[in-house]
């Protein structure tokens, strides 16, 4: 059966209302997915006139309770937003609108309605100057779907797969936050989420924190004293993991695994970025709704040029559908 997405066109200052009007005009994505988009009308439409293309959609001004087995259902949903919206810049309007529309778009996934809940890509200073108060996106959807074990944010392009131990957080404390529980659950967040996908037994390798892996302690001793430690526990759990790898050189062997944990946020997204910037994904692990997004961010100043790449959109709606699709069928197996 058809996977149904929820899907937000994220900040409006940015190029989100453009990529979805060009995922959408392309009919063979809607031959995979029945969409629900959370937003404001004139938003969609202005992400049309800005992609050069059109697509059909059926309006609504209140919240659709199903949806058809195919095509695009609009809820024309504005939130909290009372301003007209400013371009090509950080503004708490736009933040405030972003959140209003991913949390509306979490409770109908949560409620059945959806299967799973595509975002196009926001701002972080504007959600942050609409009232954030969580390190990043992850953080707060674990709050609204009240999860306590691990979650995090996995980036993707194309079959590799990465988690990380540490995220958004200052790179003067990631040392202090490396801990032996957080690297098992790293490796168990993106072992179980990689099972869920379909992927039996995942190849896991995982990342050292310091230069050439800390050299037998001469530059740092976290490779002997935690995290070597930590691969061993997780093998022990039953978790495929080997290493630690020195950071610089375990992404020149990326063919040889099917995800990387790494220490720290760039250690990973550097290498991704180099490999395919235009590919790539995030998805929010550890949640009971399958989330994802492009990995990159609003790109305020391509914004109304109408050349912005949908290759990450649409990476992220794949993943999207594949995940929503097996989670809808685990439910109607039930």
């Amino acid at each position: 059966m058809k996977a149904r997405l929820a899907m937000v066109v994220g900040d409006p200052a940015g190029i989100g209302p453009e990529l979805t009007a060009k995922l959408l005009a392309d009919r063979g994505n809607l031959e995979k997915a029945s969409v629900l988009i959370i937003a404001d009308r004139d938003e969609v439409e202005e992400g049309m006139r800005i992609a050069g293309r059109r697509f059909d959609y059926e309006l609504s001004d209140k919240q659709p309770d199903q949806l058809a087995t195919s095509g695009v259902v609009l809820w024309n949903f504005r939130g909290g937003a009372s301003q007209q919206f400013e371009r090509a810049r950080a503004t708490a309007n736009g933040g405030s609108y972003s959140l209003d529309t991913l949390r509306a778009a979490v409770e109908i996934t949560r409620s059945g309605v959806t299967d799973g809940l595509l975002f196009a890509p926001l701002n972080k200073s504007s959600l942050h100057q609409a009232g954030l108060r969580h390190e990043d996106e992850n953080q707060w959807f674990a709050e609204l779907l009240n999860v306590t074990g691990p979650h995090g944010e996995l980036n993707v392009l194309d079959n590799l797969w990465t988690s990380r131990v540490t995220s958004h957080v200052a790179l003067k404390d990631v040392a202090g936050l490396i801990t032996q529980e957080r690297i098992i659950d790293g490796i168990a967040l993106v072992h179980s989420t990689l099972v869920e996908s379909g992927l039996e037994t995942p190849r896991i390798a995982v990342c050292g924190l310091n230069p050439h892996n800390g050299d037998n302690g001469s530059f740092g001793r976290e490779e002997i004293d935690v995290i070597g430690p930590a691969v061993e526990e997780a093998r022990r759990r039953g978790y495929p993991a080997v290493g630690p790898f020195p950071a610089d050189t375990i992404f020149l062997r990326a063919s040889e695994f099917d995800a990387i944990v790494t220490m720290y946020h760039d250690q990973g997204q550097i290498a991704m970025k180099l490999m395919g910037f235009s590919r790539g994904v995030t998805v929010h692990g550890g949640l009971p709704i399958p989330i994802a997004t492009p990995a990159h961010g609003t790109a305020f100043d391509i914004y109304g040029r109408g050349t912005a790449n949908v290759g990450a959109m649409q990476a992220a709606f794949d993943i999207c559908v594949a995940m929503s699709a097996a989670r809808r069928s685990m439910f109607a197996a039930a």
